[in-house]
């Protein structure tokens, strides 16, 4: 089948906050949606000249070979929704939100493809409930045609599409809604707005149950210290109100929103959480949590600890690929540390000396700034451990350490990188153990102070410390890219306790969240042979060396100051697995 373009005006529409919509009632849902597409979708669209090209779910794609026609039939749809949902509880209301875009399109047989088709759908995904937004060269052709009014909401990056597009909201005659108040700026770093959690039971009691975890879990994200938290008085003004997280973003100047719900059923409660980019609607993390009540209280901590300590590798993962979208020459001190964790969390020589140059222009920045000194430190720790022991290399490693903790005092991932630090290279355990502790008392659902306190603890022969801190880190955040040394931790641990099929598990789990890190493989091969599984042991020992071909088990013990009552089992062990 030939391929043809042609110019079209596409039409892309979906039901805002469908997903919360299907949880609640799925076959009504689809019951009234069917009745809106029967009674009032399609019947304009046919009115207005139009043609479905495709339909999913609760989306739908449309071709109009006018583009006035489609902005005509955009609105006519969106003022008669009012009506539609008279009657109709706020939680219950089907919204639509509707983008438009004038462009060159591909077909093949009934079906339309190209940028002309994305650009549509990538506006509709911004599009507010109940609006209509087009693009600027839908604008250009109808503004002097149609009776309505602009807002211009600026250029947009949107995903896939190299260059910026600017979109405009259409403000219909009659509109009871104002034109848009302008977007507050974004601050310099992340920011979130946790909304009031829906209270889906029907059971008063349950609206302050809910109001009180969303309270605390506020109180939980204002401790990590790089996130700018919306105070309690602004987020829950939007409390029983069907919102979009867009028009919330743009409200209150922030890039991301977590929204929830509450249903209780018998003596059992079921949490949903969800974290969503405010200005692609785009869901950053989802988690869903059911406790028995017998006590509400100790309940509500549970899940806001958890929710909490979970939110916060997924914001930073999220800022991470936020920042490989930037321009190189457009990047704050901020910034280049967010370029630089990948190549940090890596944990070996090569790709520590990547991370260094990059924390090192952002301390030109700002020399002040505890976490970027924190991070340098752990590069320079890593070059130091694996990449020879040098003296000159631990003394920077120490220096930044220290900077870490004097300028991050307030910040707990930078007194846990710190004290990890001074703990493994300058060997001042309780230094360290006071820093990881004042992080955890600062924020005590921050599981990277969990995880690195967990493997400083071990190396030092803390074994109880390495399990406790490493246990939590891992019922924190589960799925954090940096668990593999949260395993690490629980290695050491069951290692020293001589519980080593144990420590042969955490191990194999820490080699398979980073198997390009030699020490994984090291604690693996010893927990093996330890248990008299040689044979077995020789494959991670190979790996090892293939890693780090100047291991040594004495050095590496040496360099770490690791106790004898660690470092004899380890050698033993390590010797038998066949590592030098």
């Amino acid at each position: 089948m030939t391929a043809t373009r042609r110019l079209a005006a596409i039409l892309a529409a979906d039901v805002a906050g469908y997903s919360r919509l299907m949880g609640a009632d799925e076959e009504g849902t689809l019951e009234r949606l069917k009745a809106l597409r029967h009674d009032l979708v399609d019947p304009k669209i046919a009115e207005h000249h139009g043609r479905i090209v495709k339909t999913t779910g609760d989306g739908l794609l449309v071709e109009f070979a006018s583009v006035v026609d489609a902005v005509r039939c955009a609105v006519a749809v969106q003022q008669a929704m009012p009506e539609r949902n008279s009657g109709v509880g706020a939680d219950n209301r089907i919204e639509l939100r509707i983008g438009i875009n004038l462009g060159d399109v591909i077909v093949e047989g009934d079906d339309l493809y190209g940028d002309g088709v994305n650009i549509a759908a990538r506006i509709e995904a911004l599009a507010d409930a109940g609006s209509v937004f087009v693009s600027n060269t839908v604008h250009d052709q109808v503004r002097d045609r149609l009776p309505f009014g602009f807002d211009d909401l600026g250029e947009r990056q949107v995903k896939n599409i190299a260059r910026p597009v600017r979109i405009y909201r259409v403000r219909a005659t009659g509109d009871i809604r104002q034109p848009l108040t302008p977007a507050l700026p974004l601050p310099d770093k992340p920011s979130i707005a946790v909304l009031p959690f829906a209270n889906m039971s029907g059971d008063p009691e349950q609206e302050y149950f809910a109001d009180g975890m969303v309270e605390d879990i506020i109180t939980g994200l204002s401790r990590i210290h790089w996130l700018l938290v919306i105070a309690r008085n602004s987020s829950f003004t939007y409390k029983g109100r069907n919102v979009d997280v867009k028009q919330v973003g743009r409200e209150l100047g922030v890039r991301y929103v977590l929204e929830g719900s509450v249903r209780k059923a018998g003596d059992r409660v079921r949490i949903t959480t969800q974290l969503i980019e405010a200005a692609t609607g785009a869901h950053v993390w989802a988690e869903r949590y059911e406790r028995s009540l017998g006590d509400i209280f100790v309940v509500q901590d549970e899940i806001t600890l958890s929710a909490v300590g979970a939110i916060e590798p997924s914001l930073r993962d999220a800022e991470i690929e936020r920042v490989k979208r930037k321009r190189p020459d457009n990047l704050g001190a901020y910034d280049l540390v967010l370029r630089a964790l990948p190549h940090a969390y890596a944990a070996m020589p090569d790709e520590a000396r990547i991370a260094a140059p990059l924390l090192e222009r952002a301390l030109a920045l700002e020399p002040d700034y505890g976490l970027a000194h924190g991070y340098l430190s752990l590069c320079y720790e890593i070059v130091f451990a694996r990449g020879g022991h040098d003296p000159v290399i631990a003394a920077a490693a120490v220096r930044h350490a220290r900077a870490a903790i004097a300028h991050g005092g307030d910040d707990a991932t930078a007194l846990a990188l710190g004290a990890f630090t001074i703990a493994l290279v300058e060997h001042d355990l309780p230094a360290a153990i006071e820093a990881f502790e004042t992080a955890l008392a600062l924020s005590p659902s921050s599981s990277i102070a969990c995880i690195f306190g967990g493997v400083a603890m071990g190396w030092a022969g803390e074994a109880e410390r390495a399990l406790k801190w490493g246990e939590q880190a891992l019922r924190l955040s589960p799925f954090d890219r940096v668990n593999y040394s949260a395993y690490q931790a629980l290695a050491l641990g069951h290692f020293m306790n001589r519980r080593y099929q144990e420590a042969a598990n955490a191990a194999r789990r820490a080699a398979q969240g980073n198997p390009g890190f030699s020490i994984m493989h090291m604690l693996l091969a010893a927990s093996l042979a330890a248990q008299g599984r040689v044979a077995e042991a020789k494959a991670p020992a190979a790996r090892v060396l293939a890693l780090q071909p100047n291991f040594t088990i004495e050095r590496h013990c040496a360099g770490f100051a690791v106790p004898a009552a660690l470092a004899a089992p380890l050698t033993e062990a390590c010797r038998a697995a066949g590592l030098p």
